[in-house]
């Protein structure tokens, strides 16, 4: 498992009974994990410090309830990028922090090829993705199927000081999209997704991941430039196992190009503990 433990501003204090205890800079969050199936506190006086916390709802959804004035939303840094961060109505923030170790791979990568890179991210989100590659020294287009993502992206981009760099932002559906870039001969150099679970496209197209991720990559190989950097799917998809992707990447870009295939668990420290919460999947084809 490769673990984000690089940040200074982001770090869980406590984990038990289903509920996370998170310190966001100065802010102090309680959000539900189903990976915690434990009922132990490590440190149940920490708890008392929560600024809000996040109540599922037995119907769907949910609320937050505060226990102290929180800021509409307030920045966080991971050495050199910044994010805005904002308590949203599904018990998000707008960032997962555990994909700093993705942030830093891709960073590495780009900034230790001596050309000039073209990132395609798809499922893009409020662009964690788009930031790292974009201060790595990349051009980066940016897809996303909600209008208010996106426009978080840009305001991550400003907040990251990177608004001269070379961004697109593309509001649409990402199988719609790449089958126009198919079409207008465009190739990038490296391309990320994160593709939800379940989602419905900007005209109502219905996503289900275990049905259409290999079609997706498969449809991605067409976008490829000749000399490829890196491909990485991320995926937060319950019951699915590392291996898949590295497998459908075998399928998909493995026939087509040279390079290295791995995959793999990430995962966040939990601080003053030996505790590692698991976080999510990844699957990377490189150079």
């Amino acid at each position: 498992m490769e673990v984000a433990n690089n940040w200074k501003d982001y770090e869980i204090l406590d984990m038990a009974n289903g509920e996370k205890l998170e310190r966001w800079k100065d802010i102090i969050l309680v959000r539900p994990d189903p990976q915690i199936i434990w009922q132990q506190k490590t440190f149940p006086q920490k708890w008392k410090n929560a600024n809000a916390r996040y109540h599922r709802s037995s119907t769907g959804g949910g609320a937050w309830e505060y226990q102290k004035k929180l800021p509409s939303s307030w920045q966080i840094n991971y050495k050199n990028l910044t994010f805005n961060i904002k308590p949203m109505g599904f018990k998000h923030t707008g960032l997962f922090p555990e994909q700093a170790v993705n942030w830093d791979w891709m960073i590495a990568k780009i900034q230790n090829t001596k050309r000039e890179i073209k990132v395609l991210n798809l499922f893009a989100y409020t662009g964690g993705a788009t930031v790292a590659c974009s201060y790595a020294g990349a051009s980066v287009c940016h897809v996303d199927s909600s209008k208010g993502m996106v426009t978080w992206a840009k305001e991550n981009i400003q907040a990251s000081h990177l608004e001269d760099r070379p961004v697109r932002y593309i509001v649409d559906d990402v199988v719609k999209f790449v089958n126009r870039e198919i079409r207008r001969g465009n190739h990038y150099d490296a391309i990320i997704m994160d593709p939800p679970s379940y989602g419905r496209g900007t005209n109502g197209e219905v996503w289900k991941f275990e049905e259409n991720i290999g079609d997706l990559v498969e449809l991605c190989t067409k976008v490829l430039s000749d000399n490829p950097l890196f491909f990485l799917i991320n995926s937060y998809t319950t019951g699915i196992s590392s291996k898949v992707l590295e497998n459908i990447l075998r399928l998909t870009v493995g026939k087509q190009y040279q390079g290295k295939i791995t995959s793999g668990e990430i995962g966040l420290p939990m601080t003053g503990s030996n505790l590692i919460l698991p976080c999510g999947i990844y699957g990377r084809w490189e150079e």
